[in-house]
Formats: C-alpha cells, structure tokens, sequence
C-alpha cells in the first residue's frame, strides 16, 4: 500500500479497539482494513460514510452490516479462495484429535496422569470408510470433504441449497437433506457462513437426530450452534465428541466444561493461521484497498451491487 503512494495509519495495541476508538481511527481516513473483530455495523458505516472502500482481512463479512454499507455506496472486500486448504486442514485436525481424544490425553500427561496402562481406558473411534456430512460445501467443505476420502476413504453426504458437481463427479458426494445429513453423519463438519438463517441451527433438536457415536465439527462461526445446547448433547451422549475452532462467544471462557471433555477438542479460531494464507490474505486485502482508493472495482468483494450490477 505504501508503495503505491498510500499513506497508512496502524492500530499496534494488543486490543480491539471500541467502536467510538474505531470511528475516530476512520475520521481522517480514506479507507479501513479491518484485521480484528470490528463491529462495522450501521453506527459505524454512517458516522465514517467518507470511506472509498473497507477491506476484510477475512472471507466472512457476518460483523458487516452489508445492506448499509451498499446503501452508502460503499464497498465492502474480502479474501475468498486463498483460506480453503488451511481452514480444511483445521477441520481435518480437530476430527482426529477428538476420534482419539488428543487433547484430553495431552492434557492427562501435563496433569501427572500417565500412569498404569488400562488396555481399555480412553479409547477413541476410528475414521475409515466412515461417513462424513457437509453442511455448507464450498470451496472449505470441498477441501475438507476430499481430505476425508483420501485419506480414509469416507462416504460424503452434503446438504446444499444447489448441487456440487465437482463433489459428486470426484468424491462421489450425494446431496441430501438436512434431517438425512443429522442421522446419516459418523463425522458432521460445519462450512457456511453465519447469517439470520444458519444462526443457532444446531441445537437441542438438531443434536437429538445426531447418532450418539457421532462427532459435530465446527470450523465456520461459533454462533451457528447453540454452545449451552451442545454441553447437554455431550454429557448426556446424544452425541459422542465435538471439535470447534469457533466459539460464541469469542474468546471462551476458561472455566467452560467443554474444556475438560474427554471427547472434545477446542481451537482458538485458528482456520486461517497458517504463513501462507496470512500472506494471500493480506495481499488481496491490500490490493482491494489500492483499488477502492483508486476508482477502480474490487477484484474480491462481498457487494457489487455499489457499482450498480450483481456480478462478483
């Protein structure tokens, strides 16, 4: 950005700024890209409506208010395509680690508890020839779905509003329904953004369809399952394990039981964490800025309809 005559103003405090910090940050700016958990909601789009051009340093826009923001013309980018292998990598991580409680081991280990070996004690599940459900196959669930029948040759399902072609031609995925993927799913693995719709859908009734020998695998948004709802699904064993590198809220509380579970395994939302997708990400996210601030149309963006048409 500097190299391209932009002058750069950074926010170096190890906090999230409040909303009021935010706007006054964004008052003698042309643009923003927001790298943390801002709250870019109607408050804030209308106090800063100056701003050419807001850039995410994320794919998901859930803390956007989008329709204000297109309203005001302004557009909004994101970092689609370059964050799937890392985020499917995540989801791929925290189904072994709870099919064989890795967590809870490593932590029995730092707690002094490797002691006499019980030839049945703590055991986990296998995953081969296993079924593993989709709900939200994207470009992540793809990625995650073809790590799962490379590597342990598992059954894919997926509940879609459209089919996925490329899923049925190579991984031989079947579209199904929403109750179907619930019973159907060994390995259940969340992959659609967050909105009014998706928003606390796996709950108390969603978890009940679930087979108790079933993992629930959220890599997406923490907001998309009811957390008090999926503490009950595991301590009654409605379901058998659960593996989350999202929360609601963000961070999680320490003194969570979900913490302590056997059959559970809890990242700090990390999907994107790797050298590599940072540096895509904030060069597309950086790029976005460039271009905003030059007239031109974002490459990657959450709302065309600003420059008055719906192609992306």
């Amino acid at each position: 950005m500097r190299d391209a005559g932009i002058q750069v103003i950074s926010w170096t405090e190890k906090r999230d700024l409040t909303q009021q910090e935010l706007i006054e940050q964004c008052k003698p700016c042309n643009a923003l890209l927001s790298a943390g958990n801002n709250a870019i909601d109607r408050v804030f789009l209308n106090e800063c409506r100056h701003l050419k051009v807001i850039a995410l340093l994320s794919v998901g826009f859930d803390g956007v208010d989008i329709s204000e923001a297109t309203r005001l013309r302004i557009p909004i980018g994101n970092t689609p395509g370059v964050v799937s292998g890392a985020t499917a990598d995540t989801a791929f991580l925290l189904m072994l680690a709870v099919s064989r409680k890795a967590f809870y081991m490593h932590k029995k280990i730092g707690n002094g508890h490797w002691g006499f070996s019980e030839p049945t004690a703590d055991l986990g599940i296998e995953l081969e020839g296993r079924t593993l459900g989709i709900w939200g196959l994207g470009k992540i669930g793809f990625e995650m779905a073809r790590r799962c029948v490379r590597t342990y040759a598992m059954k894919v399902i997926y509940c879609n509003r459209n089919n996925h072609l490329e899923a049925e031609l190579e991984l031989n995925a079947v579209k199904v329904s929403f109750d179907e993927l619930l019973r159907q799913s060994d390995v259940l693995s969340v992959h659609t953004v967050l909105s009014n719709e998706t928003r606390g859908t796996f709950d108390r009734n969603a978890f009940a369809k679930m087979k108790p020998s079933s993992i629930f695998i959220n890599a997406a948004r923490g907001a998309i399952h009811n957390e008090k709802e999926l503490i009950e699904a595991l301590q009654t064993g409605t379901i058998w394990g659960a593996g989350l590198d999202v929360t609601y809220p963000e961070p999680m509380h320490v003194d969570n039981p979900l913490l302590d579970m056997p059959t559970v395994a809890v990242l700090p939302h990390i999907g994107t964490a790797t050298v590599e997708s940072r540096n895509a990400m904030s060069t597309m996210a950086a790029e976005n800025i460039i271009a905003g601030l030059s007239g031109k149309r974002l490459q990657h963006m959450v709302n065309p309809e600003v420059y008055g048409d719906t192609a992306n």
